[in-house]
């Protein structure tokens, strides 16, 4: 893998290529034209490079294309660019104290900020949308170390560590299948939410309504009445508070410091880009995560860092749509549409007693064993007394059906790799390979995608290919489906007579895809 210095350099260093081609034609051209003509206007060049561009072979576009696109910014400097309470920080012994804890503990911030990387970029999206401070960005390392998983004894869960009866007031669901605490996108919503109300609870004092959503609105509102009665300030800084609220506030103060100047702390912030990493794909019907994680080309672990509140890893009881990287989704809308629509699983728990086996367990409620263990992802046959199986109500049918949709897979050519070789690992033609990706010769790229399926025509029983059908998508177009399931126009065009090119949503078509 390439040190993130030598990564940040290649593009610079591919646009000055490209540039200084780009000049020896210039220049050539140039020596064929009078002594007197006129200069260029300054814009001139420009224009000539992309006339060169066009004259340069096939092959040394993608030069110009590298150069023409800048790696994202580093999500940090706009986080730090978003910083609003910095007036807080001078002199505060309170935030002195805080600001060397977190100094001594510099690998437990780098940690954190890692773990957040998913999450951070949607984060600080939602904050400016709504004109909050960024300094909000770093609460859930303060909260839950960004640990979506995170637990505390008070019975508080997620990145924004809610209580079950906040959660309640904030519509996040939680049920024995999916806890709203643990949505990414929910949590946050109601986390932003909630901190708005407090902002204007306390007359848009920030400070106040940050120690109210550590201690409740009721221990602030409590304490500035003291203070008004004897007198005193009601500000921040002189409520007499609990420890844990007292400190709340200086650790995120404290915190944003290190943050603007990580390396006068010794912390070394993991640079983020700043794009979005995931984007929420709809769903049509139950699913299971590991399912959705072969058609997506993932991790079952990665896909769940993302749907954390599937508590059992299936799409009940929560919202229709899921997460997944942004690189991933165009892969898995596509395994999606070839998906046959199915009637929903009703599921149920069960709790082992004396005496149960797996095969009485599978017998009574009509599924099989296989089935019983793979939901529940058992290693072996053995159960204990009081243990909770998943069951599903119908013949477990409808759980396996995203194995009938056949995966694109994908895989990204490294140095040194050639068509045979990845054709010979991936146990496909050289031919198909070729196919998938139009690609008229054997060359590669350091870095291209490569589209994958399994071999083979599919056939029915009568000696026909079996058909695929897609519903036609807000977008769609004849050119998009075609590249989206590398088939050509023209076969789309035979497969479907008597429809017109200009498509309309919900509109059905036939495909005959390669198997």
């Amino acid at each position: 893998m390439l040190p993130n210095a030598l990564k940040s350099s290649i593009p610079g260093a591919l646009a000055a290529s490209g540039r200084a081609l780009a000049l020896l034609l210039a220049a050539a051209l140039a020596g064929c034209q009078s002594q007197t003509s006129t200069p260029p206007e300054p814009t001139q060049p420009v224009r000539e490079s992309a006339n060169l561009m066009q004259m340069l072979p096939q092959e040394d576009v993608w030069l110009m294309e590298a150069a023409e696109t800048p790696a994202p910014q580093d999500i940090w400097i706009r986080v730090r660019e978003g910083f609003r309470f910095q007036e807080h920080l001078d002199n505060n012994p309170r935030v002195e104290q805080q600001r060397l804890f977190f100094a001594g503990r510099a690998k437990s911030i780098e940690a954190a900020s890692v773990r957040g990387a998913p999450y951070i970029h949607y984060i600080v999206e939602s904050l400016e949308e709504q004109g909050m401070p960024l300094e909000l960005a770093l609460l859930p390392i303060i909260e839950s170390a960004y640990d979506p998983f995170a637990y505390s004894p008070s019975q508080a869960v997620g990145l924004w560590q809610f209580i079950p009866s906040t959660a309640r007031n904030f519509n996040l669901r939680q049920t024995n299948w999916y806890d709203g605490r643990r949505d990414i996108t929910a949590s946050t919503h109601a986390a932003l939410r909630y901190l708005n109300y407090l902002h204007g609870l306390f007359n848009g004092d920030w400070l106040l309504a940050l120690a109210a959503y550590n201690a409740g609105e009721g221990t602030i509102s409590r304490a500035i009445e003291r203070n008004q009665k004897l007198g005193l300030p009601t500000d921040y800084w002189n409520l007499s508070l609990p420890r844990e609220t007292r400190d709340y506030v200086p650790k995120l103060l404290a915190l944003s410091q290190l943050v603007l100047s990580p390396q006068a702390y010794g912390i070394n912030l993991n640079p983020i880009a700043d794009e979005p990493y995931f984007e929420a794909i709809a769903l049509q019907q139950q699913v299971e995560l590991a399912q959705i994680a072969k058609l997506a080309d993932l991790e079952e672990e990665e896909l769940y860092q993302l749907n954390p509140a599937f508590t059992r890893r299936i799409t009940q009881d929560g919202p229709q749509q899921l997460l997944v990287p942004s690189e991933k989704a165009e892969m898995l809308m596509a395994n999606l549409a070839l998906m046959k629509p199915q009637e929903p699983v009703k599921w149920q728990q069960y709790r082992v007693r004396a005496g149960d086996t797996l095969g009485s367990i599978a017998n009574s409620h009509s599924v099989s064993v296989s089935v019983i263990r793979d939901i529940n992802r058992l290693t072996d046959d053995r159960l204990r007394i009081g243990q909770t199986l998943n069951i599903p109500g119908s013949d477990g049918q409808a759980l396996h059906v995203v194995r009938h949709a056949e995966p694109v897979r994908s895989y990204r050519v490294k140095a040194g790799d050639n068509l045979w070789d990845i054709a010979k690992s991936q146990r496909v033609s050289v031919r198909d390979l070729q196919r998938w990706n139009g690609l008229s010769g054997s060359s590669l790229q350091v870095g291209q995608t490569l589209h994958l399926q399994d071999s083979g025509t599919s056939v029915s029983a009568s000696g026909k290919r079996t058909p695929t059908y897609y519903q036609v998508k807000p977008g769609d177009s004849l050119h998009r489906i075609a590249k989206q399931f590398n088939i050509r126009i023209n076969h789309l065009k035979s497969w479907n007579p008597g429809e017109s090119e200009a498509l309309k949503p919900g509109q059905t078509l036939t495909l005959y895809l390669a198997k």
